[in-house]
């Protein structure tokens, strides 16, 4: 025994020595490894820089980065994060390194609302590329815009009706709440031939679900970046967002079910205008389908696209209708504009803002002071290296469009709402036309849309909306604020969005005759 002893020593030496020297050299590869982060502010201990965070988060990493730098490393609480706030760094780490970015960071409230089945988060893999396609050529094509363009079209007569009316009566109107409306009701007829705003009956529900759901999303969650929180529910969230998606779900089942019995009493003809919801029951019914989508797919992919369309649309036209309101010169030149390219005799169209430079320009100046969604957010899937400092895996990367709209160093006068911009040269020391800037993803210092294979899909639907509804609100009014002598409020509300904090709520002068627009 004890010879047995004297004999398995070395070998125990050995081995705790190798074990010891493997750690060691761990630590050093590690401690190496750190030093090659990005810089940042100094760490706390578990919750790294949560205490630095305000609930504006793009706006404390602006501030952030002006003290360490365009390319910041942050730690909120385990989760790695670096930062990216000007537009040569976003196009280095979209561009050059896309696939390495990828990736999106998931949530226990995104992955139990969306069924974790989102195409907004899912891996960049089979799923994800399949729905790409049918969205971007079936759902977003420009046959089924145009085919919907009836929808956009009445859903606008409605919406500028309704303001026509309380014109009459110099009656107050919240335009916060009409736009979601506008917006929410061309989306949830394109997604599933139902108005869900004003109707008064249980679709109607859907519009505040879209809301919570947005809201709950742009949210910290404690229990998301601190390890040992995992499993407490620290804040409340998971009793929120069991109870949205208990809601949700039953309602988007009654949905499914109604027009699941439609279909099996209806004669297929090649003829009818098919909804997103009978692309996506074509493709369940279809078991030699790419793809075998579940019923919890369809559900979450109708939930990704009520959300994606329905805030960020109606938030864009508010934000430049306050700026419009908040600078009264920019406002008569854009209606000399429409003036003189439409004029009064007929309520704008679609196909007439192509021709209306001012009015795009207005656009691409309030995207560039008020991006809906003011970081674009990524995971990367492995190492990345980028000016002599590495971005570990499982990173999350903010790339902040709102703070790179607010670069003196990349716009002149960057705080001032000046749509003139768009139309010239933005500053002598570059070779940048200003007026060749567009919002597609191919220019790095505006990017409403992200940029790239995970570039916002319905940016063809936002773009047909978004400048017709702007331009009609243009046309037909000038707005009168109810406190006398003051200007629109332009303060933010934190969320994943970036609304604005108040409601705008205007009186509309009619310019017309309210009875050339009727419906």
């Amino acid at each position: 025994m004890v010879l047995q002893l004297a004999m398995e020593l070395p070998f125990l030496s050995y081995a705790a020595l190798f074990i010891v020297s493997f750690l060691i050299v761990r630590t050093v590869i590690s401690i190496r490894n750190r030093s090659k982060l990005p810089p940042g502010p100094t760490a706390l201990p578990v919750i790294g820089h949560l205490h630095l965070l305000n609930p504006f988060i793009h706006q404390t990493f602006q501030k952030l980065s002006s003290i360490h730098g365009a390319l910041m490393y942050l730690r909120l609480g385990s989760v790695e994060c670096v930062v990216v706030s000007n537009p040569e760094l976003a196009k280095e780490l979209l561009k050059h390194h896309e696939l390495t970015f990828s990736a999106r960071k998931h949530t226990a409230a995104i992955d139990h609302l969306t069924y974790n089945s989102s195409f907004a988060f899912a891996p960049y893999g089979t799923y994800w590329k399949f729905i790409k396609k049918l969205s971007t050529f079936e759902l977003l094509g420009n046959r089924t815009l145009g085919q919907f363009l009836p929808v956009r079209t009445k859903e606008l007569h409605h919406f500028i009706s309704i303001l026509l009316d309380k014109s009459k009566s110099s009656e107050i109107v919240n335009l916060t709440e009409e736009l979601l409306k506008l917006t929410n009701n061309v989306i949830s007829q394109m997604m599933m031939s139902i108005r869900c705003s004003g109707t008064g009956d249980q679709a109607d529900g859907v519009r505040t679900l879209v809301r919570e759901v947005t809201e709950i999303f742009g949210e910290f969650n404690v229990s998301d970046i601190i390890w040992f929180f995992k499993s407490i529910d620290v804040q409340g969230f998971r009793k929120r967002f069991l109870d949205i998606h208990s809601r949700y779900d039953s309602l988007l089942e009654k949905i499914m079910r109604d027009r699941e019995e439609l279909r099996e009493n209806k004669k297929p003809n090649d003829d009818d205008l098919k909804d997103f919801l009978d692309m996506m029951l074509d493709v369940f019914e279809d078991e030699h389908s790419e793809i075998q989508l579940t019923r919890n797919h369809i559900k979450a992919l109708i939930l990704d696209f009520l959300t994606a369309a329905t805030d960020t649309t109606a938030i864009a036209v508010e934000w430049a209708l306050a700026e419009l309101i908040n600078n009264p010169e920019t406002l008569r030149k854009a209606q000399q504009e429409l003036d003189q390219v439409v004029g009064t005799s007929r309520l704008v169209q679609e196909f007439d803002t192509q021709r209306l430079p001012y009015l795009q320009a207005i656009i691409k100046e309030s995207f560039r002071l008020h991006p809906p969604i003011p970081m674009i957010s990524r995971k990367a899937v492995e190492d990345c290296k980028i000016n002599g400092y590495t971005i570990p895996a499982q990173s999350l990367l903010f790339v902040n469009i709102w703070a790179i709209g607010r670069d003196p160093k990349v716009w002149e006068d960057p705080l001032k709402f000046q749509p003139e911009r768009f139309s010239k040269c933005n500053r002598p020391d570059t070779n940048i036309n200003s007026g060749d800037i567009d919002v597609k993803g191919l220019h790095y210092q505006l990017l409403p849309f992200g940029t790239g294979r995970r570039g916002c899909p319905r940016i063809s639907l936002a773009m047909q909306e978004l400048p017709v509804t702007l331009a009609a609100l243009i046309q037909c009014f000038d707005w009168k604020l109810p406190n006398v002598g003051g200007g629109v409020d332009m303060s933010e509300r934190a969320g994943l969005t970036a609304p604005r904090a108040h409601d705008l709520k205007c009186v509309p002068l009619a310019r017309f005759t309210p009875t050339l627009f009727a419906t």
